[in-house]
């Protein structure tokens, strides 16, 4: 595998240390929280909050690391602020400060995502482009299951012990710290810095200026963004098929597994037959995981549409970023990565809203058949007016 250069190695060493310690403290952040006395709608707004940071952060730093012409310090400063945030929310028992280190937390992926996938950009050529973002996606994701694992596993020996799960995950943590610093800044950056002023508001400049075929590609992005709310309401639905929370958990790392698992084959086949053909591919049996959640029932048909959810996202997310640099100049890579993690970060929080508000009112079978026709809909769109990349 001579397209997996020492640098993609590096960055996904790194997600995958990064992964795991964060996904060792997400299924027990919300515990920690109530136990500090915040109620369930403080903790709403609290990740509301955190989550749009992260998201607006991504499109300013990717315009800032494409305006001086460089990756590394970003990707570098990103992990660093994370990986020492996080074990320093357990620090001081106190609400403020635990919202703080928080929001550094997610501050640090804010500042790294645009920057580091323009980073695997550059180390990879659009024939191989979807195959390398596959290999990094494999590795992050199995940081996915490794986490909860570790935590499943300390919390059966020590339950409530939350402080010292959150010092464990500092190893992890410092291990992404160390290997960042053994990346180097990609020979191919050869384009001319810009030193004009960055505004927060940046990327939609860039985005009034690009091309139709970005534009219409986001736009479908998007689109999927909308409908697309978060896997919690996923892990919600399995709950109601009357499994106990360790076989939720155990079905959460199912999926990641076989994400992980699937994410470099069907990135090898998208270079060899098509992004376009794959991404679809990997939207139909998104809808046919929501509609079979929405009509079925049966602990044997849960896994399978954990299954195959697993393979939707393999043939989505590393993808659709690759497809998105192969319509970029090398010298806007990060703006328009950034601009494009930025505008979904809000659609999701849209999506995510509203599909608490239409489970509320309607049940959860009216939201899994929403989200699938809605999914539809966007193949539709992006069958007829997203050419093929």
């Amino acid at each position: 595998m001579k397209y997996i250069t020492k640098t993609i190695w590096v960055l996904s060493l790194i997600s995958l240390f990064t992964d795991m310690a964060s996904e060792m403290l997400y299924p027990v952040l919300p515990m920690y929280l109530q136990s500090l006395g915040f109620s369930i709608v403080l903790i709403g707004v609290f990740e509301g909050f955190a989550e749009a940071l992260t998201g607006l952060s991504k499109g300013y730093f990717g315009k800032w690391s494409d305006n001086i012409g460089k990756r590394v310090p970003f990707v570098q400063a990103g992990y660093g602020l994370s990986g020492i945030a996080r074990p320093l929310m357990v620090l001081f028992a106190n609400p403020f400060w635990v919202f703080l280190m928080r929001s550094f937390d997610r501050l640090g992926k804010g500042i790294r995502t645009a920057a580091r996938d323009a980073l695997i950009s550059d180390e990879s050529t659009e024939g191989n482009k979807a195959k390398v973002f596959g290999f990094h996606r494999s590795l992050d994701t199995l940081g996915a299951v490794l986490g909860p694992g570790i935590a499943l596993i300390y919390l059966h020996y020590y339950p409530g012990d939350y402080k010292n799960l959150f010092l464990i995950a500092f190893i992890p943590g410092l291990l992404a710290i160390l290997s960042s610093g053994l990346i180097k800044e990609s020979k191919q950056n050869h384009f001319v810095n810009n030193h004009e002023k960055i505004k927060l508001s940046g990327f939609f400049d860039f985005w009034k200026n690009s091309s139709s075929n970005y534009k219409n590609l986001v736009i479908g992005l998007l689109g999927f963004s909308l409908i697309n709310s978060s896997d919690v309401f996923l892990l919600l639905k399995a709950k109601e098929f009357g499994v106990n929370d360790s076989y939720v958990i155990g079905l959460f790392m199912f999926y990641n597994l076989i994400y992980a698992f699937f994410s470099f084959p069907l990135g090898v086949l998208a270079d060899k037959i098509g992004l376009k053909i794959i991404f679809l591919l990997g939207l139909f049996i998104f809808a046919l995981s929501y509609f079979g959640m929405a009509f079925f029932s049966g602990n044997n048909l849960l896994i399978f549409l954990f299954f195959i959810y697993g393979i939707y996202a393999a043939a989505t997310e590393g993808i659709g970023k690759a497809w998105i640099s192969n319509l970029t100049t090398r010298s806007q890579m990060a703006t328009a990565l950034g601009t494009f993690t930025s505008l979904q970060s809000i659609a999701t929080l849209i999506s995510s809203s509203a599909a608490g508000l239409i489970w509320y009112s309607f049940g959860a079978d009216a939201l899994f058949i929403y989200t699938g026709i809605g999914t539809c809909l966007v193949i539709c769109y992006f069958a007829w007016w997203v050419p093929a990349a």
